[in-house]
């Protein structure tokens, strides 16, 4: 038998992602973008929901503070992603909420001056005063990081190599929010989960007037069925007798959500009062918001492949994270709970729809400040159960994991030395939070727990992300491990990096990348 031809075997390295539909200059006509558009709002939802859900309760809120914060939240989302799709890295991505700040900010709800205080409602506006003041000071460091170009500085020690197992973590890292999830009701999970990849993948070809209407929009009408579905299991009191917990995630009427919302609130900045500042409090802020800078500048990578775009230049990608840092200060100043990342489960619709175009982005994010002001209509899709974004996180996180994998084509992986850094970097990316996750769900407090608050919460935020460690190791390992060997950096897949890292580099950058309203006249690229 004749041996194969090297063609046979093998694909040539793609600088951009094929089989996209629209890329993120191009776009569909304005009815596709508008249902499109409300699709990527509906995913947004789950997260925005989620975080202020898990974190009023604890903090004394009630059901109707909730629906403000929740409000407040998908309000100020929708300005940031604005300002990030015109303004910043121009891509099609939504800045949404960001579960990193979970432990700074469980943190200040636990801390002694804020626990003692009896009453409740006094409690919260106190607690998430304090939070703001965090969020207003740490903001500062990806401003200052972004507009000063330091991040583009330091994204040279970036290669492709060491950009896999952070990109890949990027989706990989968030497996406790797919299944496990799931799995709380299965009974509804399943189906959405089934039905959600049948839609997109098998039945894909499927057109209504040469629309692939079941591809496109795969995300609406599983939700839209399952959620009806679940409807009916709650009407015909097939949750009567279960427990709380049960209820809780299974029912569509246990959000308290549509009865606790006000008709028309428009969110506005200080409406929970002046913030309050504590040292500690911000230092340990400072934690999340480099974690979220790491998370975010992987996702902006993955989202510039899934829209068909060039690797975003290192000026452009620091000019997003400076844009990222205007939006948390917006974050403290308005009260959302939370600080902002790029949404993960956004960027693998891309793919899944085969749409990039920033049009689309932008649309849901109008979705976004008009449903959060109008309450009542905002809370009606904020109610569908958590569970069904659950089932889509399975199909969309792995995704965007895939994405980061595509990296390594342009590295040498039969190098000892690249099997070694990936492997080390993605196994230790998922065993130390995993590590931190299980030590603090025995010992009910982290690894991290000296007499300094603030000190605590720094380590446990960093070692908690996997995209993170991942790239505390891989970037290391990447740039010490026998560099004087000269064909260490094609091995590395520098010399295809190389020319996506100036914006002139590149003749696409421009189409991809240039700010509008010829702006470039007063902010030249470098």
């Amino acid at each position: 038998m004749a041996a194969p031809k090297i063609e046979e075997i093998s694909h040539e390295p793609m600088d951009q992602l094929q089989g996209l539909e629209y890329c993120i200059d191009s776009n569909p006509s304005w009815g596709e973008a508008i249902a499109l558009g409300f699709q990527h709002y509906i995913l947004a939802l789950g997260t925005a929901v989620m975080i202020p859900s898990f974190l009023v309760p604890l903090m004394g809120g009630s059901d109707y503070d909730k629906v403000r914060v929740v409000q407040t939240l998908l309000f100020v989302e929708g300005i940031n992603t604005l300002l990030q799709t015109l303004f910043g890295t121009r891509l099609p991505t939504v800045i949404g909420g960001s579960y990193a700040f979970m432990v700074p900010i469980i943190s200040i709800i636990h801390d002694s001056s804020l626990t003692r205080i009896e009453d409740s409602e006094v409690r919260f506006h106190n607690t998430m005063r304090a939070v703001q003041g965090a969020l207003i000071v740490a903001s500062s460091i990806q401003i200052i990081l972004g507009y000063s170009q330091m991040w583009a500085i330091c994204s040279r020690f970036f290669s492709p190599l060491g950009m896999v197992p952070v990109i890949s973590l990027v989706g990989f890292g968030l497996f406790d929010r797919g299944f496990p999830v799931l799995g709380r009701c299965v009974e509804i999970g399943i189906p959405m989960l089934i039905l959600f990849v049948a839609f997109s993948q098998y039945l894909k070809n499927f057109k209504f007037r040469d629309l692939p209407i079941l591809e496109r929009f795969a995300l609406l009408i599983s939700i839209t069925v399952i959620w009806a579905y679940a409807h009916l299991l709650t009407a015909s009191g097939a949750y009567k007798h279960h427990p709380e917990l049960t209820q809780r995630n299974c029912r569509t009427d246990k959000a308290n959500l549509i009865s606790s919302a006000p008709w028309i609130k428009i969110p506005y900045p200080l409406q929970w009062g002046a913030p309050t500042f504590d040292a500690g409090h911000a230092f340990g802020m400072m934690a999340a918001v480099l974690v979220s800078l790491i998370e975010s500048t992987a996702a902006y990578k993955a989202a510039s492949r899934l829209a068909s775009a060039t690797p975003p230049p290192a000026h452009v990608l620091s000019r997003g994270i400076g844009w990222q840092g205007i939006g948390i200060l917006l974050n403290g100043l308005f009260g959302t709970l939370s600080g902002s990342s790029v949404s993960v489960e956004n960027v693998g619709l891309l793919g899944s729809t085969r749409i990039g175009s920033r049009r689309v982005i932008q649309i849901s994010a109008g979705f976004m400040i008009f449903f959060s002001m109008l309450g009542k209509f905002g809370a009606l899709f904020a109610s569908i159960p958590f569970t069904i974004f659950a089932a889509v996180y399975c199909v969309l996180f792995g995704l965007v994991a895939s994405v980061g994998l595509s990296f390594l084509q342009f590295t040498n992986m039969n190098s000892m030395r690249n099997l070694f850094i990936t492997g080390v970097s993605l196994f230790l990316g998922f065993s130390v939070p995993e590590y931190f996750r299980e030590y603090t769900a025995k010992a009910l407090h982290e690894p991290a727990h000296t007499n300094a608050g603030w000190f605590n919460d720094f380590l446990n935020t960093i070692f908690s992300s996997s995209p993170t460690v991942a790239l505390l190791v891989a970037v290391f390992l990447d740039n010490t491990l026998d560099l004087k060997d000269s064909a260490r950096a094609k091995d590395r897949g520098m010399p295809w990096w190389a020319k996506f890292r100036t914006f002139k580099g590149d003749g696409r950058n421009e189409e991809f990348y240039t700010l509008p309203f010829n702006l470039n006249r007063f902010f030249p690229p470098s």
